[in-house]
């Protein structure tokens, strides 16, 4: 069975964004939906995500009324984005955001409520965990880095106060000092077990941790966020087994993720979100160094192998308007997943190796716009 997903023949949105998702949310997938599986959003075509979570059985007898817990990954929606200074590195989306503002991001969200059904019971401000606020529909924001393009300041600061921040630790600080936010919590460092990451203002089924180099953090650069949490009717038992999504814009190194495969109580990985470009910068303008910065199609071969994602979904892949210094430095490879595994089929020949094929795994490329269905 195919995923249901939310397709659009063009880059660029026709429609607002109620009017795009609603129209084949309601037409379409409206039963896949009513399947308490959770649904991921494409917002622009970069790296920022609506990542929307059934609640389980369990927690319907809650006032939150809602169907999904809806997180908010890396918001960057419109204008620029610089790191250090403009003439060092400055970006623009290639591709117009299909979502241009929080108060948008709260329309498809309350657009996917409805297709869900689970929006006929809400009050006109949608509940949730903040009952008594003014209207919002964000349940959380996560932020995987203090890069610009991650930690968007000019989006960020339309998020109201009150929606609870979860950051990496250089992120968090940096967003404490814009005085803008009631609540910004550092993302643990996964430890084993995920339940240890689940503390309020989440609910007790989802946790929210960072996995990465066990050792200094420097730039955590290339590390990954995971979201673990319990589906009731799916993968999950009794004793805390839980299903997650893996979020690793730059890649990580599978060595890292030696704690994840070894957790206990088991986490079953339901998506991996990690883009094809091999993008590196060089350090030394005559000697040809050069260093890693989005590990690229090959690195995701060998984690999604390492953790049997059932969905690998590409990220962090958009080609972007700007320059400034750093772009006389960049080194970018688009390949693609097939191309991937062809060179390292001719690796392994070579070596008498012997090839793992990715068997049921879904590669998806999700557009700007696009939604999909985790079954």
């Amino acid at each position: 069975m195919s995923s249901p997903r939310v397709k659009e023949d063009d880059d660029n949105c026709e429609f607002t964004p109620t009017e795009q998702l609603l129209a084949d949310l309601q037409s379409s997938i409206t039963a896949a939906l009513n399947t308490n599986r959770p649904l991921l959003t494409h917002l622009n075509a970069d790296t920022t995500w609506l990542l929307s979570l059934p609640y389980p059985p369990e927690a319907a007898s809650l006032p939150q009324r809602r169907k999904y817990y809806h997180i908010l990954i890396d918001p960057w929606l419109k204008g620029g984005q610089a790191d250090v200074a403009k003439f060092f590195s400055q970006q623009w989306h290639n591709v117009e955001s299909c979502v241009q503002s929080i108060e948008e991001v709260g329309d498809v969200i309350r657009g996917i409520e409805e297709a869900a059904k689970g929006y006929e019971d809400s009050d006109e401000n949608g509940n949730g965990n903040t009952e008594g606020h003014e209207q919002n529909w964000i349940d959380a924001v996560i932020i995987s880095h203090e890069f610009t393009d991650h930690m968007h300041r000019e989006t960020l600061l339309e998020v109201p106060p009150f929606v609870p921040i979860f950051a990496t630790s250089k992120a968090a600080s940096i967003m404490r000092s814009w005085a803008h936010f009631d609540a910004v919590f550092d993302i643990p460092r996964f430890a084993g077990d995920w339940r240890t990451s689940s503390s309020s203002p989440l609910p007790n089924w989802i946790g929210i941790s960072r996995v990465a180099y066990d050792g200094p953090d420097l730039l955590y650069y290339h590390s990954a966020i995971m979201i673990a949490f319990l589906v009731s009717d799916h993968n999950v038992s009794s004793d805390g087994q839980a299903e997650a999504v893996i979020y690793t814009p730059h890649g990580i190194s599978p060595a890292n993720l030696e704690s994840l495969v070894s957790a206990a109580p088991p986490i079953h990985t339901l998506a991996l979100l990690h883009g094809l470009q091999d993008i590196q910068i060089k350090t030394g303008w005559t000697t040809g160094v050069t260093a890693q910065l989005n590990k690229g199609a090959h690195n995701g071969l060998k984690v999604q192998r390492m953790l049997k994602a059932r969905y690998w979904i590409g990220t962090h892949d958009e080609v972007k308007k700007g320059g400034g210094l750093v772009s006389w430095f960049l080194a970018r490879s688009a390949i693609s997943l097939q191309e991937a595994m062809e060179m390292e089929r001719k690796e392994l020949e070579n070596t008498d190796g012997v090839m793992v094929e990715l068997g049921n795994v879904r590669f998806e490329e999700l557009k700007n716009g696009e939604s999909i269905i985790l079954v």
